[in-house]
């Protein structure tokens, strides 16, 4: 697996892990709409949270954030969308980004942007 690959395995894994322990309940991870994805689907109370997670080993050159431009948001709007649609889902929804900053040989830096404008 290339490097990035496996920093953005670590990253959905260390972020499903905050949520967790922050009371989210993981539904479905890696879920897929044609090439559209979504790291993670949660639960937050009574909201379906879609969760996108941006792993960076540093952020000198950006913020992990700043990666969820106009075209991510128009994929994840799309993909959450079907989700919504094939699984009836009558909840509130919202989005949230997951930040981590790190590598998996040390403690990350873990940040959460509830409710992520779409």
């Amino acid at each position: 697996m290339a490097t990035h690959n496996e920093l953005g395995r670590w990253g959905e894994d260390m972020a499903a892990a905050y949520l967790q322990r922050k009371g989210y309940t993981i539904v479905e991870r890696d879920w897929r709409s044609g090439h559209r994805d979504i790291d993670i689907i949660a639960l937050d109370e009574d909201a379906v949270v879609f969760v996108e997670v941006k792993a960076r080993r540093n952020r000198l050159f950006a913020d992990p954030e700043q990666a969820v431009d106009w075209h991510k948001l128009n994929s994840l709007r799309t993909a959450a969308n079907h989700y919504v649609k094939s699984r009836g889902i009558r909840q509130e929804i919202r989005l949230d980004v997951v930040t981590v900053t790190g590598c998996p040989d040390s403690e990350p830096l873990i940040e959460h942007i509830r409710d992520f404008q779409w």
